[in-house]
Protein backbone atom coordinates (compact mmCIF):
# COMPACT_ATOMS: atom_id res chain seq x y z
CA UNK A 1 0.00 0.00 0.00
CA UNK A 2 1.15 3.65 -0.26
CA UNK A 3 1.73 5.67 2.90
CA UNK A 4 2.94 9.42 3.30
CA UNK A 5 5.75 9.60 5.99
CA UNK A 6 6.47 12.67 7.80
CA UNK A 7 9.93 12.29 8.59
CA UNK A 8 10.19 15.77 10.73
CA UNK A 9 11.94 19.47 8.88
CA UNK A 10 8.83 19.74 7.02
CA UNK A 11 9.70 16.64 4.85
CA UNK A 12 7.36 13.51 3.68
CA UNK A 13 8.35 10.54 1.82
CA UNK A 14 5.80 8.37 0.01
CA UNK A 15 6.29 4.66 0.62
CA UNK A 16 5.53 1.24 -0.20
CA UNK A 17 4.60 -0.91 3.01
CA UNK A 18 2.50 -3.92 3.50
CA UNK A 19 -1.10 -3.34 4.46
CA UNK A 20 -1.25 -4.02 8.06
CA UNK A 21 -3.17 -7.38 9.48
CA UNK A 22 -5.73 -7.27 11.84
CA UNK A 23 -4.73 -7.91 15.52
CA UNK A 24 -6.97 -8.18 18.63
CA UNK A 25 -9.07 -5.74 19.25
CA UNK A 26 -8.30 -3.46 15.81
CA UNK A 27 -9.78 -3.45 13.16
CA UNK A 28 -8.24 -2.56 9.19
CA UNK A 29 -9.86 0.53 7.72
CA UNK A 30 -9.40 1.44 3.66
CA UNK A 31 -8.94 4.88 4.37
CA UNK A 32 -10.93 6.95 1.91
CA UNK A 33 -10.42 10.80 3.01
CA UNK A 34 -8.52 12.68 5.47
CA UNK A 35 -8.95 16.55 6.09
CA UNK A 36 -5.52 18.44 6.70
CA UNK A 37 -6.20 20.22 10.08
CA UNK A 38 -4.43 23.01 11.67
CA UNK A 39 -2.80 20.40 13.76
CA UNK A 40 -0.61 19.27 11.06
CA UNK A 41 0.24 22.25 9.69
CA UNK A 42 1.84 22.82 13.46
CA UNK A 43 3.80 19.49 13.53
CA UNK A 44 4.66 19.81 9.57
CA UNK A 45 6.59 23.26 11.13
CA UNK A 46 8.19 21.89 13.97
CA UNK A 47 5.65 22.28 16.83
CA UNK A 48 3.66 19.66 18.56
CA UNK A 49 0.69 18.85 18.15
CA UNK A 50 -2.18 17.34 20.39
CA UNK A 51 0.76 15.07 21.78
CA UNK A 52 4.12 14.21 21.15
CA UNK A 53 4.65 12.95 17.35
CA UNK A 54 8.27 11.14 16.80
CA UNK A 55 8.89 10.65 12.97
CA UNK A 56 8.52 8.54 10.71
CA UNK A 57 5.00 8.60 11.29
CA UNK A 58 1.86 8.76 9.15
CA UNK A 59 -0.20 12.13 10.27
CA UNK A 60 -3.71 12.46 9.43
CA UNK A 61 -6.48 12.24 12.14
CA UNK A 62 -9.40 13.48 10.50
CA UNK A 63 -10.71 10.77 8.80
CA UNK A 64 -12.97 8.09 7.32
CA UNK A 65 -13.09 4.79 5.58
CA UNK A 66 -14.07 1.52 4.88
CA UNK A 67 -13.49 -1.90 7.63
CA UNK A 68 -12.05 -4.51 5.57
CA UNK A 69 -10.31 -6.40 8.39
CA UNK A 70 -11.50 -7.28 11.88
CA UNK A 71 -10.01 -8.69 14.73
CA UNK A 72 -10.46 -11.28 16.95
CA UNK A 73 -12.82 -10.21 19.79
CA UNK A 74 -13.99 -7.57 18.00
CA UNK A 75 -17.93 -6.63 18.54
CA UNK A 76 -20.01 -4.52 16.50
CA UNK A 77 -18.23 -3.57 13.57
CA UNK A 78 -18.36 -6.01 9.93
CA UNK A 79 -16.42 -5.75 7.00
CA UNK A 80 -17.83 -3.46 4.68
CA UNK A 81 -18.75 -0.78 7.21
CA UNK A 82 -18.64 2.76 7.05
CA UNK A 83 -16.44 4.29 9.58
CA UNK A 84 -14.62 7.39 11.36
CA UNK A 85 -11.64 7.44 13.41
CA UNK A 86 -11.55 9.51 16.90
CA UNK A 87 -8.11 9.81 17.35
CA UNK A 88 -7.91 9.85 20.39
CA UNK A 89 -6.45 7.16 22.91
CA UNK A 90 -6.41 7.98 27.09
CA UNK A 91 -4.77 5.82 29.43
CA UNK A 92 -8.27 5.61 31.70
CA UNK A 93 -6.00 5.65 34.61
CA UNK A 94 -4.61 9.00 35.53
CA UNK A 95 -6.00 11.61 37.72
CA UNK A 96 -7.86 13.29 34.80
CA UNK A 97 -9.31 10.54 33.35
CA UNK A 98 -10.76 9.44 36.67
CA UNK A 99 -11.82 12.65 37.43
CA UNK A 100 -13.89 12.90 34.20
CA UNK A 101 -11.23 15.10 32.61
CA UNK A 102 -9.59 12.69 29.85
CA UNK A 103 -8.07 15.43 27.27
CA UNK A 104 -5.56 16.28 30.07
CA UNK A 105 -4.24 13.05 30.14
CA UNK A 106 -0.52 13.25 30.25
CA UNK A 107 -0.13 9.55 28.37
CA UNK A 108 -2.98 10.62 25.83
CA UNK A 109 -2.03 8.86 22.32
CA UNK A 110 -3.24 9.71 18.84
CA UNK A 111 -3.86 7.97 15.59
CA UNK A 112 -2.19 10.10 12.92
CA UNK A 113 -0.17 11.93 15.44
CA UNK A 114 2.05 9.37 17.81
CA UNK A 115 0.66 6.32 15.50
CA UNK A 116 0.25 6.04 12.06
CA UNK A 117 -3.13 7.32 10.61
CA UNK A 118 -5.11 8.78 7.71
CA UNK A 119 -2.44 9.90 5.30
CA UNK A 120 -1.92 6.42 3.45
CA UNK A 121 -4.57 3.65 1.84
CA UNK A 122 -4.64 1.56 4.93
CA UNK A 123 -4.38 2.00 8.90
CA UNK A 124 -4.54 -0.30 11.65
CA UNK A 125 -6.88 1.25 14.56
CA UNK A 126 -8.11 -0.08 17.77
CA UNK A 127 -11.78 -1.41 17.55
CA UNK A 128 -13.15 1.30 19.98
CA UNK A 129 -11.70 4.14 18.03
CA UNK A 130 -14.04 3.42 15.10
CA UNK A 131 -17.33 4.63 15.18
CA UNK A 132 -20.07 3.66 12.35
CA UNK A 133 -21.26 6.20 9.85
CA UNK A 134 -24.34 5.36 7.86
CA UNK A 135 -23.31 4.42 4.66
CA UNK A 136 -25.75 6.91 2.56
CA UNK A 137 -23.53 9.36 4.16
CA UNK A 138 -20.63 10.90 2.04
CA UNK A 139 -17.35 9.46 3.15
CA UNK A 140 -15.63 12.74 2.83
CA UNK A 141 -18.26 14.43 5.26
CA UNK A 142 -16.92 11.89 7.39
CA UNK A 143 -14.00 12.69 7.64
CA UNK A 144 -15.35 15.81 9.18
CA UNK A 145 -15.88 14.15 12.29
CA UNK A 146 -13.27 14.36 14.29
CA UNK A 147 -12.86 18.56 13.63
CA UNK A 148 -17.01 18.67 14.35
CA UNK A 149 -16.36 16.45 17.86
CA UNK A 150 -13.84 19.59 18.75
CA UNK A 151 -16.40 22.00 18.07
CA UNK A 152 -19.12 20.18 19.98
CA UNK A 153 -17.02 20.03 23.22
CA UNK A 154 -16.41 23.73 22.66
CA UNK A 155 -20.10 24.75 21.96
CA UNK A 156 -20.41 22.81 25.36
CA UNK A 157 -17.71 25.08 27.45
CA UNK A 158 -19.38 28.56 25.80
CA UNK A 159 -22.75 27.55 27.52
CA UNK A 160 -25.09 29.31 25.05
CA UNK A 161 -28.05 29.78 26.70
CA UNK A 162 -31.31 29.87 24.51
CA UNK A 163 -31.25 34.02 23.22
CA UNK A 164 -28.15 34.60 23.25
CA UNK A 165 -26.23 37.35 20.65
CA UNK A 166 -22.84 35.20 19.29
CA UNK A 167 -19.72 36.25 17.45
CA UNK A 168 -17.68 33.81 16.11
CA UNK A 169 -13.77 35.63 15.26
CA UNK A 170 -12.89 33.39 11.96
CA UNK A 171 -14.80 31.90 8.99
CA UNK A 172 -12.89 29.32 8.26
CA UNK A 173 -13.83 25.30 8.50
CA UNK A 174 -14.24 25.35 12.68
CA UNK A 175 -15.65 28.93 12.58
CA UNK A 176 -18.30 27.41 9.96
CA UNK A 177 -19.04 24.82 11.96
CA UNK A 178 -19.36 26.38 14.90
CA UNK A 179 -21.77 29.25 13.59
CA UNK A 180 -24.06 26.12 12.71
CA UNK A 181 -23.48 24.50 16.40
CA UNK A 182 -24.06 28.06 17.79
CA UNK A 183 -27.63 28.01 15.75
CA UNK A 184 -28.59 24.49 16.99
CA UNK A 185 -27.96 25.94 20.54
CA UNK A 186 -30.55 28.35 20.43
CA UNK A 187 -28.74 31.98 19.81
CA UNK A 188 -30.54 34.78 18.28
CA UNK A 189 -28.07 36.72 16.82
CA UNK A 190 -24.83 35.01 15.07
CA UNK A 191 -22.35 37.40 13.63
CA UNK A 192 -19.19 36.45 11.85
CA UNK A 193 -16.10 38.43 11.61
CA UNK A 194 -13.80 37.59 8.56
CA UNK A 195 -11.62 39.89 6.63
CA UNK A 196 -12.14 36.95 3.26
CA UNK A 197 -14.96 37.46 1.43
CA UNK A 198 -15.34 33.98 0.24
CA UNK A 199 -15.71 32.81 3.40
CA UNK A 200 -18.45 35.47 4.72
CA UNK A 201 -20.49 34.56 1.97
CA UNK A 202 -19.63 30.83 2.63
CA UNK A 203 -20.92 32.39 6.68
CA UNK A 204 -24.26 33.87 5.47
CA UNK A 205 -25.22 30.76 3.41
CA UNK A 206 -24.55 28.92 6.78
CA UNK A 207 -26.94 30.86 8.92
CA UNK A 208 -24.38 33.73 10.31
CA UNK A 209 -26.83 36.73 10.46
CA UNK A 210 -24.07 39.04 9.78
CA UNK A 211 -21.09 39.65 8.64
CA UNK A 212 -18.52 42.36 8.94
CA UNK A 213 -14.73 42.65 7.73
CA UNK A 214 -11.70 43.54 10.16
CA UNK A 215 -10.20 45.27 8.17
CA UNK A 216 -12.83 47.96 6.96
CA UNK A 217 -13.52 51.15 8.09
CA UNK A 218 -16.05 51.09 10.68
CA UNK A 219 -16.07 47.66 10.70
CA UNK A 220 -17.32 48.03 15.02
CA UNK A 221 -19.66 50.60 14.50
CA UNK A 222 -21.73 48.24 11.93
CA UNK A 223 -20.80 45.04 14.47
CA UNK A 224 -22.87 47.25 17.33
CA UNK A 225 -25.73 48.15 15.62
CA UNK A 226 -26.21 45.04 14.53
CA UNK A 227 -25.72 42.71 17.60
CA UNK A 228 -27.46 45.36 19.79
CA UNK A 229 -26.11 47.02 23.28
CA UNK A 230 -22.73 47.15 23.73
CA UNK A 231 -21.68 43.34 22.29
CA UNK A 232 -22.14 39.88 22.63
CA UNK A 233 -22.95 37.35 25.00
CA UNK A 234 -20.85 35.02 23.76
CA UNK A 235 -17.70 35.26 21.38
CA UNK A 236 -15.94 32.13 20.12
CA UNK A 237 -11.96 33.09 18.98
CA UNK A 238 -11.12 30.29 16.02
CA UNK A 239 -8.47 32.09 13.76
CA UNK A 240 -5.53 31.75 15.56
CA UNK A 241 -3.66 35.36 15.67
CA UNK A 242 -3.23 38.28 18.22
CA UNK A 243 -5.45 40.42 16.43
CA UNK A 244 -8.19 37.88 16.31
CA UNK A 245 -7.88 37.32 20.61
CA UNK A 246 -7.77 41.22 20.59
CA UNK A 247 -11.07 41.55 18.75
CA UNK A 248 -13.08 39.01 20.97
CA UNK A 249 -12.27 41.01 24.11
CA UNK A 250 -13.45 43.74 21.81
CA UNK A 251 -16.77 42.40 21.06
CA UNK A 252 -17.79 40.91 24.24
CA UNK A 253 -20.27 42.76 26.27
CA UNK A 254 -20.06 42.84 30.08
CA UNK A 255 -20.61 39.09 31.57
CA UNK A 256 -19.56 37.58 28.33
CA UNK A 257 -18.13 34.63 27.87
CA UNK A 258 -15.22 34.44 25.37
CA UNK A 259 -14.07 30.72 24.33
CA UNK A 260 -10.66 30.74 22.69
CA UNK A 261 -10.99 27.68 20.00
CA UNK A 262 -7.83 28.43 18.07
CA UNK A 263 -4.85 26.39 18.15
CA UNK A 264 -2.25 29.23 18.62
CA UNK A 265 1.70 29.59 17.88
CA UNK A 266 3.77 27.73 20.44
CA UNK A 267 5.14 30.79 22.32
CA UNK A 268 1.96 32.84 21.14
CA UNK A 269 1.42 35.67 23.82
CA UNK A 270 -1.22 38.19 24.16
CA UNK A 271 -1.67 41.02 26.80
CA UNK A 272 -5.02 40.24 28.90
CA UNK A 273 -6.60 43.81 29.41
CA UNK A 274 -7.25 43.06 32.98
CA UNK A 275 -9.67 46.18 33.80
CA UNK A 276 -11.53 44.76 30.85
CA UNK A 277 -11.78 41.20 32.27
CA UNK A 278 -12.46 43.25 35.92
CA UNK A 279 -15.15 46.04 35.11
CA UNK A 280 -17.27 43.36 32.30
CA UNK A 281 -16.73 40.30 34.51
CA UNK A 282 -15.92 38.06 31.70
CA UNK A 283 -15.40 34.66 31.81
CA UNK A 284 -12.59 33.38 29.47
CA UNK A 285 -12.29 29.45 28.86
CA UNK A 286 -9.82 27.41 26.40
CA UNK A 287 -11.06 23.87 24.62
CA UNK A 288 -8.74 21.05 23.69
CA UNK A 289 -9.79 18.33 22.07
CA UNK A 290 -12.86 16.03 22.33
CA UNK A 291 -13.63 14.27 25.24
CA UNK A 292 -16.74 11.95 24.55
CA UNK A 293 -17.95 14.19 21.86
CA UNK A 294 -16.85 11.96 18.75
CA UNK A 295 -20.29 10.02 18.90
CA UNK A 296 -22.38 13.03 19.04
CA UNK A 297 -20.48 14.72 16.02
CA UNK A 298 -21.25 11.26 13.99
CA UNK A 299 -24.87 11.61 15.06
CA UNK A 300 -25.15 14.92 13.73
CA UNK A 301 -23.39 13.91 10.22
CA UNK A 302 -25.74 11.14 10.30
CA UNK A 303 -28.85 13.03 10.67
CA UNK A 304 -28.09 15.58 7.99
CA UNK A 305 -28.23 18.44 10.01
CA UNK A 306 -24.59 19.77 10.35
CA UNK A 307 -23.55 21.49 6.01
CA UNK A 308 -20.04 19.96 5.35
CA UNK A 309 -20.53 20.10 1.65
CA UNK A 310 -20.21 24.00 1.41
CA UNK A 311 -16.74 23.96 3.62
CA UNK A 312 -14.94 21.04 1.38
CA UNK A 313 -13.13 23.46 -1.11
CA UNK A 314 -9.94 21.41 -2.39
CA UNK A 315 -8.81 17.48 -2.68
CA UNK A 316 -5.41 16.41 -3.10
CA UNK A 317 -3.87 13.17 -3.31
CA UNK A 318 -1.02 11.14 -0.82
CA UNK A 319 1.18 12.65 -3.37
CA UNK A 320 0.37 16.32 -2.80
CA UNK A 321 0.73 16.20 0.92
CA UNK A 322 3.39 19.07 1.05
CA UNK A 323 0.69 21.27 -1.38
CA UNK A 324 -2.34 20.38 0.35
CA UNK A 325 -1.02 21.71 4.00
CA UNK A 326 0.48 24.85 1.42
CA UNK A 327 -3.33 25.05 0.60
CA UNK A 328 -4.68 24.51 3.82
CA UNK A 329 -2.80 27.60 5.01
CA UNK A 330 -3.74 29.87 2.06
CA UNK A 331 -6.43 32.40 1.66
CA UNK A 332 -8.06 30.20 -1.52
CA UNK A 333 -9.33 27.21 0.48
CA UNK A 334 -11.54 26.24 4.13
CA UNK A 335 -11.01 22.57 4.39
CA UNK A 336 -8.57 20.67 2.34
CA UNK A 337 -9.40 17.13 2.22
CA UNK A 338 -6.04 14.42 1.09
CA UNK A 339 -7.88 11.41 -0.72
CA UNK A 340 -6.25 7.76 -0.20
Amino acid sequence: MKATYFLGNETFEVREVPVPKAQPGTVVVKNYACGVCGTDVHIYHGEPGSADVTPPVVLGHEYSGVVTEVGEGVKGLEVGDHVTIDPNIYCGECEYCRNGKKQMCPSMQAVGVTMDGGFAEYSIVPAAQALKLDKSVPLEYGAMSEPLACCIHGIDLAQIKLGDTVCVVGGGAIGLLLLQLARMSGASKIVVSEPNEVRREKALQLGADFCINPLEEGYYEKYLDFIGGDGADVVIECAGNRAAVHSAFTFAKKGAMILLFSVPSVGAMYDLPLMDVFKKELTIRGTFVNPDTHLRAVQLINSGRIQIAPIITHTFSLDQLPEAIDMQVSAESIKVIVKA
